[in-house]
């Protein structure tokens, strides 16, 4: 099983976040067993050292990692079709 995840920063406030929880959803489905996808909440206090590490500024922000290590990341609201190649490339 590879070690690839997709970090989603987001916030209960932010409107594209909310637009985003469908395709996210889809995305951990269709990568069941290949993909982790960990929801960052950024006013949670438990989340504040992941903020400050990731230096979040906006939301939503996605990084796609594969052992670690950052693979790509995308700032506002993606297609589908974006973060799929992102995850396929992390999964290689």
């Amino acid at each position: 099983m590879s070690n690839v995840k997709l970090l989603d920063f987001w916030a209960a406030w932010c409107g594209p976040c909310k637009i985003m929880n469908p395709i996210l959803e889809e995305l951990e489905h269709q990568y069941a067993g290949k993909l982790t996808v960990e929801k960052i909440n950024v006013d949670a206090p438990e989340s504040q050292a992941m903020v400050m590490k990731y230096q979040i500024m906006a939301m939503p922000t996605y990084f796609v990692e594969k052992d670690g290590q950052v693979i790509e990341h995308f700032v506002g609201a993606q297609s589908k079709k974006a973060l799929s190649d992102a995850i396929e490339k992390a999964l290689v």
